[in-house]
């Protein structure tokens, strides 16, 4: 007897994730490696691993905690944020297109005006850097217009080529920070909002948004956040030192489609890197790269522009790195000369 039962048309119509497309396509290719995913080689520091391995026993670490986070994570973090020069909450977080005369446009001539611009600084997909004058000019365009402006700011210290990243703050700000990427916690879920705590009701609204979702973040989760922020932002910077090599490697591999074809890497673990003309479905010349080449990258589809390529150059070290970057080389050397051969 057939069920009568239907699933929700809205979550019928929503398109898989690409990074779970982008795990089927790894395990379906053989020995492919993997320059999609966006991860670091790291793991958080030894020395908070090997102090959070002795509290797995206290009763506290499975219980729930509170909403908005451990208090003397809070603390640690709202000491972090003063230090940028920010006077905001914290709130412990389970878990631009264009230039600036683009964004004044939209948000003037569309109705109803936009409730929320974001922006990720450094960028992801694109790798990209928004320097400091531009962000503030951003923000007065958010300001002016009575948009909230949420800033994505997991990348704070993959910077390049002596380029600082900035904050901004205002009445209309929210920041966002992650421990994913810096203290190589990915698997471990925890991040962080600063909103503006002159905006009355703000913290008791993201209460309920947490309540509802996850509830708290792990508690060992916190106590390794807090264990890894004890170390200082000198033990992230030295590591995304080692990153430049990477960025390095990686660039030469897209040298077959051509300088003025390649963009980011200014910050953050990305570059962004346009097809030929004739390549408009991305996913295609992916899963031939896969296949054929054993390397993996994120279609340019996935991220709103079709005919392009993400590369993550954050998860390997370099000699792996070598090796993966060696399979693109070839696979884009083919496919400018030859095109896509099976």
């Amino acid at each position: 007897m057939g069920s009568h039962l239907k699933l929700a048309k809205r979550a019928m119509d929503t398109e898989m994730p690409v990074m779970v497309q982008i795990q089927q396509l790894i395990r379906g290719a053989k020995n492919a490696v993997s320059l999609a995913q966006g991860v670091v080689h790291w793991q958080p520091p030894k020395q908070a691993l090997d102090k959070v391995k002795e509290l797995v026993w206290e009763p506290s670490i499975s219980r729930y905690g509170a909403d908005e986070g451990m208090p003397e994570l809070r603390e640690a973090l709202v000491k972090k944020v003063a230090r940028g020069k920010q006077v905001m909450q914290i709130f412990g977080y389970g878990y631009c297109r264009g230039k600036s005369d683009w964004l004044e446009k939209t948000l003037s001539e569309t109705k109803p005006t936009p409730k929320l611009v974001t922006v990720v600084n450094p960028g992801n997909p694109s790798g990209t850097y928004i320097p400091e004058p531009l962000l503030k000019r951003i923000s007065d365009i958010c300001r002016e217009a009575g948009s909230w402006l949420v800033v994505d700011n997991t990348y704070e210290y993959f910077m390049y080529d002596d380029l600082k990243h900035s904050c901004v703050e205002g009445n209309h700000i929210v920041n966002i920070f992650s421990f994913s990427k810096a203290y190589g916690m990915m698997g471990w879920r925890v991040g962080y909002i600063a909103y503006p705590s002159e905006v009355e009701g703000f913290g008791t609204q993201l209460l309920k948004v947490q309540d509802n979702i996850p509830i708290c973040a792990s508690i060992l989760s916190q106590h390794l956040a807090l264990c890894s922020l004890e170390m200082g932002p000198e033990w992230v910077v030295e590591r995304v030192k080692g990153l430049v090599k990477n960025r390095e490697i990686v660039l030469e591999a897209l040298s077959p489609l051509g300088k003025q074809s390649v963009k980011g890497g200014e910050g953050a673990i990305y570059l962004w890197a346009k097809l030929p003309d004739k390549y408009v479905n991305d996913s295609e010349i992916v899963h031939w790269l896969a296949h054929r080449h054993g390397v993996v990258v994120i279609p340019g589809s996935a991220c709103g522009c079709p005919g392009n390529l993400r590369i993550s150059f954050g998860g390997l070290l370099e000699d792996d790195c070598k090796a993966a970057a060696e399979r693109l080389r070839r696979g884009l050397e083919e496919l400018v000369k030859d095109g896509m051969v099976n």
